[in-house]
């Protein structure tokens, strides 16, 4: 098969923040700019962390063994990454090398109007999760997926996440405890909708996302009196 045929077009490098190849592959804290060095803080040696390109991108080491490898994709194409390399793991009969692709999402609750409605967000955009058997033939499968731009990396060669924090990005994707999605900043001015203080206009003072509360500054007797509020008790102004 002629890998060639299907290679897209070149496209600037990719930076990663300074940070270690474990913190990176925790968070995946990626910049789209060009490849840069991490300094190791026990050690003068620099090493390089990319996410692997087409151009310059030797053939990855091959591995018997399945493994869960982080692949980056323009943000907000993660579902039609997906839904496309699917398709060609089907055409090109590579289920016994690609066995499964997950976008990480979780579920968030948003305050609108007052109300909390649940909403579905992705954990780490511009990024999909590929369960495979790492060998030139697989790499090229995935890595030629229109959208897709790269494997996270060492260098030049995909790597591979480990199980633990597998487990980890699973294990938050399966929480029963959404999270409240912060929309408040301090110093911002909002109104309070509920409870004595309604139609009070005030500044945020501090958030505690943890508790869905806000504390707000309100205007009392002339006097500024801290309240707290449910998320659900405030809006923007």
């Amino acid at each position: 098969m002629n890998w060639e045929e299907e290679r897209p077009s070149s496209q600037e490098p990719l930076e990663v923040d300074e940070e270690s190849l474990e913190e990176l592959l925790r968070e995946l804290e990626v910049e789209e700019t060009a490849t840069t060095s991490i300094h190791e803080e026990k050690g003068e040696e620099e090493e390089s962390v990319a996410v692997s390109r087409a151009e310059g991108e030797g053939p990855p080491v091959a591995s018997r063994e399945r493994a869960w490898y982080v692949v980056h994709c323009y943000a907000g194409s993660e579902h039609k990454v997906k839904h496309s390399l699917e398709q060609r793991i089907a055409s090109m009969g590579m289920q016994h090398k690609i066995f499964n692709i997950v976008v990480p999402e979780e579920e968030e609750i948003e305050i609108r109007e007052g109300k909390k409605q649940p909403v579905r967000r992705r954990i780490y955009p511009g990024y999909i999760l590929v369960e495979m058997i790492m060998d030139e033939d697989s790499w090229a499968v995935v890595r030629f997926t229109p959208g897709v731009t790269g494997f996270v990396g060492m260098g030049n060669q995909p790597t591979p996440l480990r199980p633990e924090e597998v487990q980890a990005i699973f294990k938050r994707m399966e929480s029963k405890a959404p999270r409240i999605r912060v929309t408040f900043k301090p110093g911002q001015k909002v109104r309070i909708t509920e409870g004595p203080f309604a139609d009070f206009v005030g500044i945020v003072d501090d958030i505690d996302p943890d508790k869905a509360k806000v504390r707000v500054l309100v205007s009392f007797f002339g006097r500024e009196t801290p309240v707290e509020l449910d998320f659900t008790q405030v809006e923007k102004i």
